[in-house]
């Protein structure tokens, strides 16, 4: 590993100077699979329950219950990522949520799928997210130098975009011709692979929690107390969180949930992949240029691109044509991805490494709650409004939201350390 740092080495202002590091790498390709099965997931499992039942409503009972488990166990997941070793945390997390896929599928498989099993199985997949999600989001940048963090988050999500343009691409096709159940086993084999690829993941001991020597005996609730201080001391940070709560419960509702029902009364099961894969493809284009771009005020451009959220409903309500659907989801994908890059790089360089699982534990919790909310609504909502009102009042409210997240001074003028500090402008990364 060189510690060359000169502005002009060009393996460090290459947009691809991250995959130098073996750690890196060895945790993107873990991440990559892990994307890759939880793309597939939903997609499967939803022609899995419709199959099942044909209820939108039954739909968003098992959907809502992975998110309800999830959200409930985040903030143990950001305690214990903080505490214990954060590549043990995601192996044992990754094997278990194998075994879990695997007992969907085969339940699936052998015809013996009911609601309340779903539910159950659904919501312990939930669980093992919730554990990993902190520890694999405050890893990143202990496996690469300081002046890569930036490069290094790019990367990393372009590989998890990759992933999951795979995962939802297959899981579609997969869903028409083999069943559902065939989708749901490739999820077990996806976290096995996961699983190999974090075990051979090693971050500096100095850095990684659980290793040298952690601090003391465990005190969860002391511990949780200090994450919300450093979680609220920035107005900025809960502000688009807040943000979030509305948006993704509003996207999981009208994409996740009513999604799937316009695409099997329009223009089918297989294309729907392909348009979930349109947003994921969006998203590594969207990578690829907010790894080459260092822009001083990242956040602010960020959290207004998240009004395009809307444009996918609004297609649907109106227009639910693959070809229209496919566009608008690209272009979400690609602008959305300013936004995950740039508040990622922003936590990572204002939360203290040590508290930084915690605060992705809040930051995850604040922007999931109202997922299963969501989800569970979408159905009855579209029962009693209509689909096409229902979709139509979800992109008025992501709208809203985003207007005002932009009301906050801290969002418009938080500035990137990182970033040039003599322009606000834009400034390609030379590689």
């Amino acid at each position: 590993m060189t510690t060359q740092t000169a502005a002009g080495d060009p393996a460090r202002s290459s947009s691809w100077a991250p995959l130098t590091h073996r750690a890196f790498r060895r945790l993107a390709a873990g991440r990559l699979l892990v994307y890759f099965a939880n793309a597939m997931a939903p997609v499967a499992l939803a022609f899995a329950v419709l199959d099942t039942t044909g209820s939108t409503t039954d739909l968003g009972l098992v959907v809502g219950a992975r998110s309800l488990a999830n959200v409930a166990l985040l903030l143990v997941g950001g305690v214990v990522a903080d505490r214990v070793r954060r590549t043990l945390v995601l192996q044992g997390s990754a094997l278990a949520a194998a075994g879990v896929q695997a007992a969907i599928a085969a339940s699936v498989l052998l015809h013996a799928a009911s609601i309340p099993l779903l539910v159950l199985l659904s919501a312990l997949n939930g669980a093992l997210a919730a554990l990993s999600l902190p520890a694999s989001a405050a890893l990143t940048p202990q496996t690469v130098p300081a002046e890569l963090i930036r490069p290094a988050n790019a990367v990393m999500r372009m590989g998890t975009n990759l992933g999951a343009i795979a995962g939802s691409s297959l899981a579609g096709v997969v869903a028409a011709v083999l069943g559902p159940g065939w989708g749901l086993a490739g999820n077990a084999v996806a976290f096995c692979g996961a699983a190999l690829c974090f075990l051979r993941v090693s971050a500096t001991p100095a850095k990684e929690p659980g290793e040298a020597g952690a601090a003391g005996p465990a005190r969860p609730l002391h511990e949780l107390r200090e994450g919300w201080r450093e979680f609220t001391a920035r107005s900025w940070v809960w502000i688009v969180v807040l943000q979030f709560m509305v948006v993704n419960a509003v996207v999981a509702g009208g994409v996740q949930v009513l999604g799937p029902v316009v695409a099997d009364d329009t223009f089918g099961r297989g294309a729907w992949g392909t348009v979930l894969a349109a947003q994921m493809a969006g998203a590594v284009a969207g990578g690829v240029l907010a790894a080459r771009l260092r822009l001083r005020r990242g956040l602010l451009l960020g959290v207004a691109l998240v009004a395009v959220e809307a444009v996918p409903l609004v297609v649907l309500a109106e227009a639910p044509g693959a070809v229209l659907l496919t566009v608008a989801m690209f272009a979400n994908g690609l602008a959305l991805e300013q936004f995950g890059v740039a508040w990622d790089v922003s936590l990572q360089e204002s939360i203290p490494a040590d508290r930084l699982a915690r605060v992705y534990a809040y930051d995850a919790l604040g922007s999931f709650v109202a997922l299963p909310m969501g989800e569970m609504a979408a159905g009855p909502l579209a029962g009693h409004l209509g689909t096409h009102t229902t979709l139509l009042s979800g992109a008025a409210l992501v709208a809203l939201v985003t207007a005002g997240a932009l009301c906050s001074r801290q969002v418009r003028t938080l500035t990137s350390a990182s970033a040039p500090a003599q322009s606000l402008e834009a400034e390609p990364v030379t590689g």
